[in-house]
């Protein structure tokens, strides 16, 4: 009877671990995405509660190509890569600017994004029309952004932010004298508030391209290019652009 006990234990014992093992995401049929859901229009709440956006779509469908359900974890931007960088996700799916730096530290994918940068200031501000401008002055930018590289590179301190909403927010205010951004954020943020308030004064005079960020060596981003490359080719980056920006900025 013991003895019958005994084994009964064990294997219940052994059924628990297994189980416990077993729990959480499989990495094998889960794609894990890091993506802020405060960056409208490529991450952010939707009137649902639920994420959506240009980068939120397109991620998606690079997961459904893949064949793995796409689980996002909502960081800021400011501790997405450190984010990355713990395991705490596979992939960073938040407009990510192709740079050295980032070539050096991270595995990045083929671009999906190509925009260009611009400096919004108040409406009624007349003394900053260009990068040249921004020396001495303070803009408001996310503290790891490729925005806030540019800014400084200007000449412009910078004041952290946790995203473009609050930058405006601060701009407004007088807190500021400039933000610099992506024109498609900016374009769209005029578009859905009608804000006049702000207005876009310049231009940083350069393109850029965004990627999807995997850790180096995880041999992810192979997948993800091809995945791209096919979605590319049967007109669904296409699709997913003009659907959020009346245009395609995919670089198709």
């Amino acid at each position: 009877m013991r003895r019958t006990f005994l084994v009964a234990a064990a294997a219940l014992l052994s059924a628990a671990m297994l189980a416990g093992c077993s729990s959480g995401s499989d990495s094998t049929t889960t794609l894990r995405v890091g993506t802020e859901g405060t960056y409208s229009p490529f991450s952010y709440q939707g009137p649902d509660g639920q994420l959506t956006g240009y980068d939120i779509e397109v991620v998606q469908a690079v997961g459904a190509r893949l064949g793995r359900t796409v689980e996002f974890v909502q960081t800021p931007w400011d501790a997405i890569f450190a984010g990355l960088e713990a395991q705490r996700f596979d992939l960073v799916a938040n407009q990510v600017t192709i740079n050295d730096e980032r070539r050096a530290r991270y595995d990045l994918s083929e671009p999906y994004t190509v925009s260009e940068g611009v400096i919004v200031t108040r409406a009624d501000n007349t003394d900053i029309t260009g990068l040249a401008d921004l020396r001495g002055r303070t803009t408001a930018q996310s503290a790891t952004s490729n925005w806030a590289g540019v800014a400084r590179e200007a000449g412009a301190e910078v004041e952290a932010v946790e995203g473009f909403v609050q930058a405006v927010q601060l701009l407004k205010d007088g807190r500021v004298d400039a933000t610099v951004n992506d024109t498609l954020a900016v374009g769209e943020y005029q578009q859905t508030t009608g804000d006049t308030g702000v207005k876009v004064a310049g231009t940083t005079g350069d393109t850029s391209e965004q990627a999807f960020a995997a850790r180096q060596g995880s041999g992810l981003i192979e997948e993800v290019n091809r995945a791209l490359a096919e979605l590319r080719a049967d007109g669904t980056l296409t699709r997913i652009s003009e659907k959020y920006f009346g245009s395609d900025v995919s670089g198709s």
